[in-house]
């Protein structure tokens, strides 16, 4: 069984259902308005545990995110290295339009107050196997890269939201870099998408890259050789927690002994599944669901991959 340890942010995510996403200088009216369970963190804590993985959470929790403590547990992510603060959680105002797309603006509150005293506690409390497993929505979490390297542990960042923090992590020491393709033009610093793979490669050599590319797929560079994968083609209702599903899903399987090209195709069941249905966290479907959508031949045919760009 994969065993994760996920430094992650959470967050209460306010979802608006819109028509279109309000411009500059406008005002409008929401179609709908529902508060769910979400951050970057805790969605892909859920997803690694719904794809069968020991997942535990390590992160801070204001004191009006009960549900998101509730939800993590509800979902068997192990929360006793999950501390509770009196701050103001971590929370995100989303739009969603009628095209499934989302717009997102993100409050870090709790989130931003991890302290290296708290970092220590919890990597003294658990073994050196595993993987620590972290988002750029937290603080500290250069810290964290360097001492879950230096305990022997391996170490997966998903450099999202990508902004010049991500430049001062000792990103020499990640094992697995999870990026889209803005992301990882803005590490590899080339202007086409072709380079970002032999410039993260020349770059950090023992470090293994996933790329997400939305609707033409995904590429992966692990151990010298490079695996394609495209999506399946669905209806899209809300994308909110597809990538956050794809790395907890592509994650857990790597680590449980699959291939590349299964852990990929998996992972795009499961983002697939995810899509379909409104929220962030309450999308992520359990490994039964998707593996029974993969034989039943429910979401059709996998695409093939759909190129650079």
């Amino acid at each position: 069984m994969a065993n994760i340890l996920n430094f992650g942010s959470l967050n209460i995510d306010h979802v608006y259902r819109v028509d279109a996403f309000v411009q500059p200088g406008e005002t409008k009216s929401s179609l709908s308005m529902e508060d769910h369970c979400g951050g970057k963190g805790l969605n892909q804590s859920i997803a690694a545990a719904r794809a069968g993985a020991a997942v535990r959470h390590a992160g801070l929790i204001g004191s009006d995110g009960g549900m998101l403590y509730d939800k993590l547990i509800e979902s068997g992510v192990d929360c006793s290295l999950t501390e509770r603060s009196d701050g103001v959680s971590g929370h995100a105002i989303i739009q969603v339009n009628d095209a499934g797309q989302n717009c997102i603006l993100l409050h870090g509150g709790t989130n931003q107050e991890l302290t290296e005293s708290y970092i220590d506690r919890v990597l003294d409390a658990i073994g050196s196997d595993g993987l620590v497993l972290l988002q750029n929505e937290t603080n500290l979490v250069g810290t964290v890269i360097g001492r879950a390297h230096q305990k022997g542990m391996k170490v997966a960042l998903n450099a999202a939201p990508m902004n010049d923090k991500v430049f001062s992590y000792p990103l020499e020491l990640l094992d697995w870099l999870i990026v889209n393709e803005v992301e990882g033009a803005a590490i590899a610093k080339c202007s086409r998408e072709e380079d970002i793979l032999p410039m993260l490669q020349a770059k950090y050599p023992n470090m293994s890259v996933l790329l997400t590319l939305g609707k033409r797929g995904a590429v992966c560079s692990h151990n010298g050789k490079i695996e394609r994968c495209g999506i399946y083609s669905v209806k899209v209702v809300d994308s909110t927690a597809a990538g956050d599903t794809f790395c907890g899903y592509f994650l857990n399987e790597i680590l449980d002994g699959a291939s590349v090209r299964d852990a990929l195709q998996l992972a795009t069941a499961a983002s697939s599944i995810c899509v379909q249905s409104m929220g962030a966290a309450d999308s992520v479907p359990s490994k039964a669901r998707v593996l029974d959508a993969v034989r039943s031949g429910a979401l059709g045919e996998l695409g093939e991959w759909g190129g650079w760009r």
